[in-house]
């Protein structure tokens, strides 16, 4: 999400397309069949706003989306650090994470998630004075973190890796690959072993501490939260995207000629009937686990092991099919890659107060979620507009 120096049009572009399914994420969990609110502390809840309209294709949808766009998302943010600590040093690197990361967290975290949550308080509570919801929202809510909980860590990341970097470079692997003199990448990549290390990798990053912690766990403290159980995954992802612009990733595994993204087709193919898998077995395993077919382990293992597989696909398919279809600008897509950062900044208000507002009307859950989806991102993307106007802003985002 962050815009770089070093500009590749379409990670630019990947990039922004992440941040509009972030939006959409967000706007979905209101009308999930899985939804619930907790009015004791909404904090517990799944969604800040659930409505009582409901559809499983929203299920469908933002559980496709929390299998791999945020380990995709630290993958892409990885990319260019190595060449930005390069060309900064490492203290003027730290002192710009600290700007761009840090601080927008410290405001988002706070004054608008302040702003966001406010209607949570309002449905658990009825009413309410403006103080009593502050209160609530540092001591009962215990300081919810919302959407930016991915800038701490990917600060935290950050400042893991400048000094990883400043001790010991040889860790990042090999020099860049030597090129030839028709400026193509004498390393030839082969898709078949590429997947296969693509999935063990992310198999042990994510496995192990799913049976160790529970999938879903999350752990922290104030708006430092975050899901431990993923913790490895995502630094992972973070290294390895550190490791693919030191190796120049646009010219090698993600070069135009090469067979991995030539087969784009069939990695988006593949991408779409793996998740279909992970959709539907779940409830045989589930029979063959009370059955005695299989143990509660073995069980766990093979929807694990599919669930893994799903991310792998998925981010290949959607780095691949960028690599091969984005060509040339355009306008619109620039504008929003430009804004991006602050659309991911700035939408959470807009989704949690549209679904408050469309508590009460009687359209459907496909409706209330593209409206509130066309409210968020347009006017995140507007409010951003005249954001960037401001010297401030226009300096450090």
């Amino acid at each position: 999400m962050l815009q770089t120096a070093s500009r590749t049009l379409w990670i630019d572009y990947l990039r922004s397309f992440l941040t509009v399914l972030v939006v959409a994420h967000h706007s979905s969990l209101a009308y999930t069949t899985f939804a619930s609110f907790d009015k004791v502390a909404y904090i517990n809840s799944t969604h800040p706003i659930v409505d009582t309209h409901r559809w499983v294709g929203l299920d469908i949808f933002e559980n496709f989306n929390d299998v791999f766009f945020m380990s995709l998302m630290f993958l892409i943010a990885g990319l260019f650090v190595v060449k930005s600590i390069e060309r900064k040093g490492v203290t003027a690197f730290l002192r710009d994470r600290f700007y761009r990361l840090f601080i927008p967290f410290l405001v988002g975290g706070t004054l608008l998630n302040l702003l966001a949550h406010y209607p949570a308080y309002l449905v658990a509570h009825g009413s309410g004075s403006l103080p009593a919801y502050v209160t609530d929202f540092f001591v009962v809510e215990q300081w919810p973190v919302g959407p930016p909980w991915f800038i701490w860590v990917l600060f935290v990341f950050n400042v893991v890796f400048a000094f990883i970097y400043l001790t010991n470079k040889s860790l990042l692997g090999s020099k860049p690959l030597a090129a030839q003199s028709d400026g193509s990448i004498t390393k030839t990549h082969k898709p078949v072993k590429t997947l296969l290390y693509w999935f063990l990798f992310t198999f042990a990053l994510y496995v192990p501490f799913a049976f160790w912690l529970g999938p879903g766990t999350w752990t922290g403290f104030g708006p430092f939260d975050f899901q431990i159980s993923r913790a490895a995954l995502y630094f992972g992802y973070f290294i390895l995207g550190t490791w693919l612009g030191k190796v120049r990733f646009n010219e090698s595994l993600f070069g135009t000629s090469s067979l991995l993204v030539r087969r784009w087709p069939l990695w988006l193919s593949l991408c779409a009937g793996v998740y279909t898998l992970l959709t539907i077995v779940p409830p045989f395993l589930t029979n063959l686990v009370k059955q005695g077919t299989f143990s509660e382990i073995t069980g766990y293992l093979i929807y694990f092991s599919i669930y893994m597989l799903s991310c792998t696909f998925s981010c290949i398919a959607f780095l691949t099919t960028f690599r091969a279809l984005v060509k040339k600008p355009n306008a619109a897509w620039d504008s929003l890659s430009d804004h991006a950062y602050l659309i991911y900044l700035l939408h959470y208000p807009f989704v949690i107060w549209a679904q408050y507002l469309l508590l009460e009307l009687p359209f459907t859950a496909f409706f209330k979620f593209l409206i509130t989806l066309s409210v968020a991102l347009l006017g995140s993307w507007g409010l951003a507009i005249q954001l960037r106007k401001a010297k401030f802003v226009k300096q450090y985002l």
